[in-house]
């Protein structure tokens, strides 16, 4: 190789390590389609810098001085520990002299390491809560807990994994990584009734590329994903979509953003489809909802894109946080009544589900032309599922002893759990394992299980101190979700829980009376 493009190479090796990827979008599209936002004070980290972003020492040092100059307003706590020992904040944003009952809101960025619009939206929102008098009495009725660094390793690395390479948002039930832990522990405490978790989207997928003549680019400033998930409670799923996610379209419509419902892309022999929504509880959009809080995971343009256009994307990040605030605050009895509402939700158990599968079109980008252009696509739609599996709502699950391992990641999600006090007999539904399959390929760190159980009445003396798990209590939803062994994100699908062919499960169900 000639040694003047050996040098070349070098140096651009050297400037994608120290800066971050280069920005595969050109000025023209940026210029004409993502122009900078200039309605932003550069009053946060990053955006008083021009190359770069805000680091973990810079988050503290931000939120050190917020709580100097206000200690009324905010407080910071640490909730565990990186892998690499950094100490995970979380902060508290509220208004500790009002006595007027408050909506409890959590709010997560940089779950993904290479999202950092994410984490300076947050710092952002916060400075204009405590600092702007247009927004500072929401804070009247609304107790905020934010993560803006979720995951500090990968962050600090500009990756979107952990450091022992765990995907954080594919960790919500199996609970493989000490990030994962801390976070959902402390979520669980704070047992918020709206909940948000901030990320960004990558505009041009390796799928994109064989798309139209020359590849295509997403369009959208944001994605809304929601869940589809039908063990969650469809009060809870309506109100998230018409009165929170609908005023926030209106607040990107006056702002000049463009949105839609989150697509990813996958394929399906041979052929690209478009996936739609979520109800897979592996992650947070899904795994928030089944502890019946309004729940979004918001996808702002940006992964990959460096600096280009992150004004934009930090603004864009504001306003859905704010909008989010805002709706909270105005619909605060009502949010409380439809969670009690969904508390007494008693139909049957959703095991498994298929997506409604049908075409649609939506508009991208043109690679070839520069211009917009609608493309037809085949959606697979988890907003629009139907039941494959259902079993009746059991009373209560019993798990032996021997299995606290499944009791401690229960506690974790926020499952309230008791104990038997002395040997008592029940007539129960053992799970026995009549179809297995063990995946030899690892999908985070793990063999995945696919199994078909069948259930079988049995009397049997449980033993003092087994463990009682009851299905009427908050979190309810999310305990069929990991028990029931054939879900796609339980216990057993994880490996959690290992098994084999005509095994007899741990676990097992007590019926309602009829």
């Amino acid at each position: 190789m000639n040694k003047k493009y050996t040098i070349v190479i070098v140096f651009l090796l050297t400037l994608t390590s120290s800066f971050g990827q280069l920005s595969p979008q050109s000025k023209k599209i940026t210029k004409r389609f993502f122009p900078d936002a200039d309605s932003l004070e550069n009053v946060t980290p990053a955006l008083m810098k021009d190359k770069g972003f805000t680091d973990y020492r810079e988050v503290l040092l931000f939120f050190y001085d917020l709580e100097s100059k206000h200690p009324n307003y905010v407080s910071m706590s640490y909730i565990g520990k990186s892998q690499e020992g950094f100490r995970i904040p979380m902060f508290s944003v509220t208004n500790t002299n009002s006595n007027e009952e408050k909506i409890k809101v959590w709010m997560q960025g940089g779950l993904h390491g290479n999202e950092p619009a994410s984490t300076e939206g947050l710092l952002y929102l916060v400075y204009q809560l405590i600092n702007n008098p247009k927004y500072n009495y929401l804070l009247d009725k609304i107790d905020l807990a934010i993560v803006p660094m979720a995951n500090i390793d990968g962050y600090l690395n500009q990756s979107r994994y952990a450091s022992n390479g765990l995907d954080l948002n594919r960790d919500q039930t199996k609970l493989m990584a000490p990030e994962s832990v801390a976070l959902k522990q402390a979520y669980s405490d704070f047992n918020p009734e709206v909940a948000v978790d901030f990320h960004e989207y990558n505009p041009y997928r390796r799928d994109f590329a064989k798309l139209g003549t020359f590849g295509i680019a997403a369009l959208y400033d944001i994605m809304f994903l929601y869940s589809g998930n039908l063990n969650v409670p469809e009060n809870m799923r309506q109100m998230t979509d018409t009165l929170f996610v609908e005023n926030a379209r209106k607040v990107l419509t006056k702002n000049n953003l463009r949105y839609q419902s989150y697509m990813s892309t996958g394929n399906y022999h041979g052929e690209i489809h478009f996936k739609k929504g979520a109800n897979n509880a592996r992650s947070s959009a899904t795994s928030y909802a089944l502890t019946n809080a309004i729940s979004s995971l918001i996808e702002v343009r940006g992964v990959k894109l460096g600096r280009t256009s992150f004004k934009r994307r930090v603004a864009t990040t504001y306003l859905i946080g704010m909008s989010y605030l805002e709706t909270a605050y105005k619909n605060m009895g009502r949010v409380k009544e439809e969670i009690a509402k969904a508390q007494k939700f008693t139909e049957d158990v959703t095991v498994t589900s298929i997506h409604k599968v049908y075409k649609d079109t939506i508009e991208v980008i043109d690679l070839d032309t520069d211009n917009l252009m609608n493309m037809e696509i085949t959606v697979r739609d988890g907003l629009l599922s139907s039941p494959i599996l259902t079993r009746k709502r059991p009373k209560a699950y019993f798990i032996k002893n021997s299995h606290r391992d499944l009791i401690k990641k229960l506690i974790v999600l926020g499952v309230e759990t008791d104990i038997l006090e002395q040997d008592t007999q029940f007539t129960v539904e053992a799970y026995i394992i009549t179809k297995y399959d063990k995946n030899e390929k690892l999908y985070e760190k793990v063999n995945r299980q696919k199994v078909k159980a069948k259930l079988v009445k049995k009397t049997i003396t449980f033993p003092e101190g087994t463990f009682v798990v009851t299905t009427n209590q908050k979190n309810a939803p999310m305990i069929t979700e990991v028990l029931e062994p054939e879900a796609p994100n339980s216990f057993v699908s994880f490996g959690v829980l290992e098994t084999e062919l005509n095994n007899e499960l741990p676990i097992y169900r007590l019926p309602k009376k009829n």
